[in-house]
């Protein structure tokens, strides 16, 4: 199974001594990679599902599948889902609070 990352949150976990080159986006580049990076993901997202969806449908076939790497796989899925609706969650909540603020 292929992991799935988070590229745009890596920085917090460097080193403080080392300090990432930075770059400036334009609204319009940043607007591009952001998609870019949030299309992959749920590219990968579908790829775990339907992972899980082949594995069961082996199982249940009766074809020779490990029903433990059958129940992993359902449960990298399935922690991927809601990880995936918990970011956003919080992403429409942050929304929200920038939409109620007065200027």
């Amino acid at each position: 199974m292929e992991s799935i990352s988070f590229p745009l949150t890596a920085h917090i976990l460097k080193p403080e001594g080392k300090k990432a080159p930075t770059h400036t986006y334009t609204p319009y580049e940043a607007q591009q990679k952001f998609a870019a990076v949030l299309k992959e993901q749920i590219e990968k997202i579908n790829k775990a599902q339907n992972q899980s969806d082949l594995m069961t449908e082996k199982l249940a076939r009766g074809e020779n599948v490990d029903l433990h790497q059958v129940m992993i796989a359902s449960q990298k899925a399935s922690i991927t889902l809601q990880a995936t609706i918990e970011i956003r969650n919080k992403v429409i909540e942050a929304y929200q609070e920038v939409m109620r603020m007065q200027v």
